[in-house]
């Protein structure tokens, strides 16, 4: 298959990327490798396909939809058959807290990007568009989240404007046809993270001996899934399903002292926790209802937080001295 990647340099970007290669596909990935973190990060992890031949690389913003037609147009011309089979919409602004300071941002890439990229599924008539979206649409919901559950109360930018885009998919499955996966992604943990995530940030302040910086008494849980998951449930949405919206979690909800626990066990030191006021966008907890996605997808999460800390520990130090260095 032609698949178009966007965000293809982001965190699970680039491991979906890693999952079509190695099934077969050719994978066409844009990324406007943004600063909204240390942009080294997303070169690091192109690096994973070198000179693959079945890979190509457009730098390219899908909010400037001349730009994004103009990049498409390449795509097709590269591509197998002269089309495009399916978009993984992944190119996104991700982040509560971030969203509140600059909301525009957040709805330029994660509404009118997909806007735009939708517009091309339909003028291409390509099969399938897949979009990322977040637990962060339920905001403070009954546990477990169920995807039939009413999400009209987000409690920031950034999970408004993920709500705003799923309405989008369904418009345009509606009107067009086209055939769309919703992808509800639980807090994503993993090797070569996003240096403002916990995981990331939590190894690296106790590698330094820093204090590890939590809001709230730490009992706030959240629903951590290792990032193969994310990308093995993201690559088996390719197929006929209409319009579903689909939760990805691991089904357990782990609180941040729980996860500093694990930490202290696998890298035998001690953290020193500061704890501050909790932040009036965080949910108290989130915990996902898998149901849907095993039934659809025919998939279940395969890592337990103790391998999936044990893998981000393990790649943190192998990169030890890039990982230090880069910038939060």
């Amino acid at each position: 298959m032609n698949i178009i990647v966007s965000g293809c340099a982001g965190f699970i970007g680039a491991r979906v990327c890693e999952f079509l290669l190695e099934r077969g596909d050719y994978v066409f990935g844009l990324d406007n490798m943004s600063d909204s973190y240390d942009v080294r990060l997303k070169h690091h992890r192109l690096k994973a396909f070198g000179e693959h031949e079945r890979f190509a690389f457009f730098r390219c913003d899908i909010s400037d939809n001349l730009q994004l037609l103009s990049v498409c147009e390449k795509i097709k011309n590269l591509s197998v058959g002269g089309s495009v089979d399916s978009v993984i919409n992944l190119a996104a602004c991700a982040g509560v807290r971030q969203s509140i300071e600059n909301p525009w941002i957040y709805y330029s890439t994660n509404v009118t990007g997909t806007l735009n990229l939708l517009e091309f599924c339909r003028s291409e008539k390509v099969g399938k568009f897949v979009l990322a979206s977040t637990s962060s649409v339920y905001g403070e919901n009954k546990t477990p989240f169920s995807e039939d559950m009413k999400t009209d109360s987000q409690l920031s930018p950034y999970a408004s404007s993920k709500k705003s885009a799923e309405g989008l998919c369904s418009v345009y499955n509606s009107l067009y046809g086209i055939d769309t996966s919703v992808l509800r992604y639980f807090t994503v943990y993993g090797p070569a993270g996003r240096p403002d995530m916990s995981v990331f940030r939590f190894i690296r302040w106790m590698d330094e001996g820093k204090e590890i910086a939590i809001f709230g008494d730490g009992e706030q849980k959240r629903d951590f899934t290792y990032v193969d998951d994310i990308a093995a449930g993201t690559v088996s949405a390719i197929r006929n399903l209409g319009f579903e919206i689909i939760n990805l979690g691991s089904a357990t909800s782990v609180s941040l002292n729980e996860i500093i626990d694990v930490m202290e066990r696998r890298s035998g030191k001690k953290a020193k926790v500061e704890y501050h006021p909790p932040h009036p966008s965080d949910i108290n907890v989130t915990l996902a209802s898998i149901d849907k996605a095993k039934r659809l997808l025919d998939w279940t999460p395969g890592f337990d937080i103790e391998k999936g800390i044990e893998n981000s520990f393990n790649w943190y130090d192998a990169n030890m001295e890039f990982a230090r260095s880069i910038e939060f």
